[in-house]
């Protein structure tokens, strides 16, 4: 798996050439091996990618991340076959029985919660942390009480002030979609690559949502997004704002009594999910991990 999220922010012509992805601007050329690359994400609109380049990024699994005219990410190209094993990984993916969907969402959302109650503390908000934990503790098989939309309620204006909220437009939002954006590529190309569809998620049902899995399974990992922000971005969102974000894959935190990348806890993190979904694994032993 690689390592590198190439970001690419000004106009070139990307190609293919003897396993390499080969930008060229006006006044340079960069090459980079397609083994070292995890993600690419094109910031503008004239960019030029080959046909030849996209067909070896998929090969490799390499998620293509496209954006609009205002650097924001709106698009994304995966492979249409991320496993050898699809068919069978599809079928399975049909029969997941809804106990199991319903104990794994209650899983990760008691999971986003903790992680979300951990930021407020350790950014000392430390009352409304304390009813977060108090909430990660009542979640239910499923969510049936809605744990996960009463905690964003207290979350965000605790975080970010009491006038904030989701929907407005400012440059705290506009990093957040940003951040949350790079996390659902990630998520995606994991699913991806193990053979699953995104589009059949476990509680986000939109069918207008072709990432309701990737919606569903990258949830604990914002609040990681949610730190940068809090800690990098002010009144506005600017281009190493951008930059910050994008590196967030390579971000280390707490895992397995280690320290890993987030991209690597991302991958081992939704593979304990999809094992316990198809009840090769118990709910109990999808691993934790840490924001920090």
């Amino acid at each position: 798996m690689g390592f590198r999220n190439v970001l690419i922010e000004s106009p070139c012509k990307c190609t293919y050439q003897g396993g390499y992805l080969v930008v060229r601007k006006e006044d340079a050329v960069v090459k980079v091996h397609l083994s070292e690359i995890s993600s690419i994400t094109l910031q503008s609109t004239q960019s030029f990618v080959s046909a030849y380049l996209m067909s070896e990024l998929a090969k490799a699994k390499i998620s293509l991340v496209i954006s609009d005219e205002k650097a924001n990410p709106v698009g994304q190209y995966l492979p249409l076959y991320g496993a050898h094993n699809v068919s069978k990984r599809i079928a399975e993916q049909a029969g997941w029985s809804e106990p199991a969907k319903k104990r794994v969402w209650q899983r990760v959302t008691k999971d986003k919660i903790c992680h979300q109650a951990r930021l407020l503390g350790l950014r000392d908000r430390h009352e409304a942390a304390a009813q977060l934990e108090t909430m990660a503790s009542e979640v239910r098989s499923g969510d049936t009480t809605n744990r996960e939309g009463a905690a964003a309620r207290l979350y965000f204006p605790a975080l970010f002030g009491s006038g904030f909220s989701r929907d407005i437009d400012c440059s705290v939002n506009a990093a957040l979609n940003y951040g949350y954006a790079v996390i659902l590529s990630a998520v995606s190309r994991e699913i991806v690559a193990r053979g699953y569809l995104t589009a059949s998620g476990i509680c986000h049902r939109n069918e207008y949502n072709q990432f309701n899995l990737s919606c569903d399974l990258m949830e604990p990992f914002r609040p990681i997004v949610d730190r940068v922000v809090f800690d990098n971005v002010d009144a506005d969102f600017t281009k190493t704002d951008r930059r910050l974000l994008v590196d967030v894959l390579n971000h280390t935190v707490s895992y397995r009594d280690g320290s890993y990348k987030v991209s690597s806890v991302i991958s081992l993190y939704v593979q304990d999910c999809l094992s316990a979904l198809a009840r090769r694994l118990s709910v109990e032993e999808i691993e934790p991990f840490d924001i920090v």
